[in-house]
């Protein structure tokens, strides 16, 4: 269900045209932790387009990029008092809308491994991505758009995201060697995928 004051910012914003934001200042950042609603209005309006479309990665559907994104918001500011400022405030709110969309998809049981995360023999290799230098980077991301959820999450949050092992594992809850399965796992069907949508086949 949808927040309504967020319903109404959403749609301001998603539809006017793009215009200047200063910025951002942490005096906006203390207005917000004092209830300030104009403040968080503010900061919404700076951090939505760019929030959404990370949303849209990882859930795939507008109307629940939408939910997903307001109750990251929703939470950012009931939670912003822990904001301490070690980090940017976006990649801080970043953090917690990727954990709303592993909500959501663990919520509709899109986030099941059916093999043994253990059978696969990991190797320092995560750097490998080399594919084809004729591939866009357009393909790339629809590649990983029709990856299985489970192993798209952790594609996006290191190749996309830029997110370590260690901090995917505490995020998804799962272990740094399940966290490597993963990835080998989801690079290597998407580099097939990549080869059968250039070639017609995945041989």
């Amino acid at each position: 269900m949808q927040h309504p004051f967020f319903s109404i910012v959403f749609k301001i914003t998603t539809t006017e045209n793009q215009s200047f934001y200063p910025m951002f200042q942490s005096n906006v950042v203390e207005k917000c932790k004092a209830n300030d609603r104009s403040a968080q209005v503010q900061l919404y309006r700076k951090y939505c387009e760019g929030m959404y479309i990370v949303a849209m990665r990882f859930v795939k559907d507008a109307d629940d990029a939408e939910d997903v994104l307001q109750e990251a918001f929703i939470k950012a500011f009931q939670k912003i008092d822990q904001f301490k400022g070690d980090v940017t405030f976006g990649a801080w709110l970043k953090r917690i809308v990727i954990n709303k969309c592993i909500d959501f998809l663990k919520s509709k049981k899109e986030y099941l491994v059916s093999l043994d995360e253990g059978y696969m023999q990991n190797k320092d290799d995560d750097e490998n991505w080399n594919i084809e230098a004729t591939i866009t980077i357009d393909e790339v991301k629809k590649a990983i758009d029709n990856l299985q959820a489970t192993y798209r999450c952790v594609v996006l949050m290191y190749l996309i995201e830029g997110y370590d092992h260690q901090e995917i594992a505490q995020v998804l809850n799962i272990s740094e060697t399940a966290c490597r399965t993963r990835l080998l796992r989801g690079k290597a069907i998407l580099k097939e995928v990549l080869k059968a949508n250039r070639y017609g086949t995945g041989s």
